[in-house]
């Protein structure tokens, strides 16, 4: 996995980690997790056409 990718995948987990602590602490929130399943989508894509 070259260098951008690996950035890439390690901020979405670092995302899905800071939604998963805000939706506890401060209760759901729908454009947060919006936004990470985006970014996550974005992930996918990324690594997927690295592949390629």
């Amino acid at each position: 996995m070259p260098g951008s990718a690996r950035v890439l995948a390690v901020c979405t987990v670092c995302g899905l980690v800071v939604a998963s602590a805000y939706t506890v602490v401060f209760g759901g929130n729908g454009w947060l997790w919006f936004a990470w399943v985006v970014l996550a989508l974005v992930t996918v894509v990324v690594l997927t056409a690295r592949r390629v």
